[in-house]
């Protein structure tokens, strides 16, 4: 207030606000969207959200998944089993004389096994699941990545239903912590497909250089036909322009830019053979270039060995397999390609440029190039006589992205087909019809792949499940029977208790037998140490697995005393067995007699049984052995076609299907001794 009683205000001049951080742009990957493009984004999982979902979904998997390949068990558990503890079943893959299964990759899955020993203690099956979650957890870090690429890079309703689609597949969920090397294929081509969808640029050599790397890593260190998906990769690396503009007069100097940019990237990835050929050729006791060995006999066998021995199958083998894995996406999947090429005539707004200019890339050109792998991967395995359902593994995240594409291209129709028909783009924005759509085919797939889920564990899961029954109560039985279980402390809760011990099991010198279950076997880190398994005959007349170390042995060749065994921990694995062929042929030094068997894994089937001289029906031989315990095993041959594919609760559906026991038999009187020889040895 001044003197002469005026008021005076003085304004302050605004202080200079901090700018929000700019939000991420939208409508920047290949697809675009022509409804609502000034709304907000839709919503789709970050990364971190991501990784927590598929955790919870995968570790579960890791946790309860079937073990549905013979080869994983055989070719792979096992050697690593014969890594950490010393013994277990050697095929033929992995002897010197062949030499097509890497221990350099099988070395890699060590350290988790002897991690979870270190922690939990020397008991095997927690090394067991060790593993199978240090690969779930490969899957979800590669899953994860590969989604958020394809969100950023692609469209982001595109990147929102191809995680929901690997989330629920049943494909994925058999797949993601499978110890395969097509697996492990499967988890290198999701991680290079995140560098890899990036469109190339002069100025991305990390875009060449990582997927380069990757993709050769998941040929070099895992499965080499893989690299077979790296294929359009490489043709755009070389011919399309991407993210660069090009003037006709330097299109030469810039392909040759591109090729050099190429061969540097492939000679730093090459660098993976050096330890790869290394730790196999110390492991088999010469130079060893696994690789090239699975490439040469699977192709260049010749016409008395190679693939065909171990089964042939129709065409549409794949196509069937497919769809027990993936539904109604495998539709969506085919169609893709197709799809876009209607796009290109109905709706090429969809994909941002209507008219590139002749120095750039058409966005047509970039996402055909994207969606061709998955097409390259399933004919190249379709021509082949042998086919077996690992094999698609790494096709399986690039099946997903087309039919997410798919989805997305067929939406777009609809809403094209709307606003002609309403002349009314506005009404097509307010409408539901187009995720209701989408939505149901979401729903849909996650239905019938969580109820194919089910089933697989309902109907199949009985030989993990018989392995846990045989360690965790008929061997602790044995021990409480001869004394040589301890009481536990009279005071201890029940939560306190000690583990049990199963060390003095040995002292049984316990025999486990498989007969024509033999290709179900689930591995020995799910058999206590202490007992021995073996084979007796059955009607399977093949090459059936020996033990490493064990039996006749060819006289080592002169070139493996050249490569000392340095830290290698498994000299047998120089050892050529002289037992092992690679034609499939029958070797009866690897059977037992059933009379030596203390147990016998069998399956049964009571309302239709198969008996011939080479296979009994143990199960009902109850003079001989006793039922120690028994599980119900699908009979697929005789159950309905979609009961038998298919779980669904109540009794109605399950009377459709036809069921066997799986049985653990004891043999009454060879226990029995055993348990009196133990306790007289015991009492004195």
């Amino acid at each position: 207030m001044s003197a002469q009683g005026v008021q005076n205000l003085r304004l302050r001049r605004p202080e200079p606000q901090k700018s929000a951080a700019p939000s991420a742009k939208r409508h920047t990957g290949i697809l675009q969207d022509q409804l609502r493009r000034a709304a907000r984004r839709p919503w789709a999982p970050n990364f971190s959200l991501a990784v927590r979902l598929l955790l919870l979904v995968r570790v579960t998997g890791a946790m309860y998944s079937n073990i549905d390949d013979c080869d994983e068990t055989f070719n792979f558990w096992e050697p690593l089993h014969f890594l950490d503890r010393g013994f277990g079943f050697q095929t033929w893959e992995t002897s010197p004389d062949y030499s097509i299964r890497s221990w350099a990759y099988i070395l890699l899955h060590l350290f988790p096994a002897r991690l979870a020993s270190l922690f939990i203690g020397p008991e095997k099956r927690p090394a067991f699941f060790a593993v199978r979650i240090a690969l779930a957890v490969f899957s979800i870090l590669a899953e994860a990545s590969f989604y958020r690429t394809v969100y950023d890079k692609i469209n982001e309703r595109v990147g929102r239903y191809l995680f929901f689609m690997l989330l629920v597949s049943a494909g994925m969920w058999n797949a993601s912590a499978a110890f395969l090397p097509s697996s492990f294929a499967m988890h290198t081509t999701m991680l290079a497909f995140s560098y890899a969808l990036d469109p190339p640029s002069n100025q991305k050599s990390l875009r060449t250089l990582a997927a380069t790397v990757i993709f050769a890593s998941g040929g070099i260190v895992g499965w080499p036909f893989a690299l077979a998906l790296s294929i359009p990769f490489i043709l755009e690396e070389i011919f399309v322009y991407g993210g660069d503009r090009v003037p006709p007069e330097l299109r030469i100097s810039w392909t040759i830019g591109r090729v050099k940019r190429l061969i540097g990237a492939g000679v730093v990835a090459s660098l993976l053979f050096i330890p790869v050929i290394g730790i196999d050729s110390i492991a088999y006791g010469r130079l060893t270039i696994v690789p090239w060995n699975i490439i040469k006999y699977n192709i260049f066998g010749g016409s008395e060995r190679g693939p065909e021995l171990y089964g042939t199958s129709p065409t549409n083998f794949y196509i069937l397999n497919l769809v027990l894995n993936f539904n109604v996406l495998v539709p969506f999947a085919l169609i893709s390609l197709p799809a876009l090429a209607v796009t290109y005539f109905f709706d090429r707004k969809r994909l941002g440029l209507y008219k590139p200019a002749p120095d750039q890339s058409s966005p047509f050109t970039l996402l055909f190039m994207r969606l061709l792998p998955f097409y390259i991967w399933l004919g190249i395995l379709t021509i082949q006589p042998h086919k077996e359902e690992r094999f698609m593994f790494p096709a399986y995240p690039l099946l997903c992205l087309n039919a997410a594409v798919a989805l997305y291209l067929v939406r777009g129709w609809q809403e094209q087909i709307f606003i002609k028909l309403t002349n009314s783009p506005y009404k097509a924005s307010q409408t539901y019809i187009f995720r209701n759509f989408t939505s149901s085919v979401i729903l849909a797939t996650a239905i019938i792949s969580i109820s194919r889920i089910l089933a697989l564990f309902k109907y199949y899961h009985a030989p993990l499940s018989i392995a846990f029954a045989f360690e965790t109560e008929e061997l602790p039985r044995l021990l409480n029977v001869t004394g040589l279980l301890p009481a536990p402390p009279s005071d201890a809760r029940a939560d306190e208790l000690p583990r049990i011990d199963l060390s003095p099991i040995a002292q049984f010198n316990l025999t486990l037998c498989l007969g024509k279950e033999w290709y179900r076997f689930p591995g020995h880190y799910l058999i206590p140490t202490g007992v021995r398994v073996d084979f007796i005959k059955s009607e399977f007349d093949g090459m059936l697995p020996g033990h490493f170390g064990e039996g006749s042995i060819k006289s080592a060749p002169s070139e493996s005393q050249s490569i000392p065994l340095a830290l290698w921990p498994a000299p047998k694995t120089r050892l050529r067995p002289a037992a092992l062929n690679d034609l499939n042929r029958e070797e009866p030094a690897h059977y037992v007699p059933v009379e030596t068997c203390d147990y016998i894994i069998d399956l049964d089937f009571p309302l239709h049984p198969s008996v011939s001289a080479h296979e009994p029906r143990y199960a009902i031989d109850t003079a001989t052995y006793d039922r120690v315990a028994c599980l119900p095993f699908l009979d697929a041959r005789h159950s309905r076609l979609l009961t038998r594919t298919l779980w669904m609760p109540g009794e109605g559906w399950q009377e459709l299907n036809e069921f066997g026991d799986y049985c653990l038999l004891r043999n009454k009187e060879r226990v029995v001794k055993k348990e009196e020889a133990i306790r007289r040895l015991k009492s004195s």
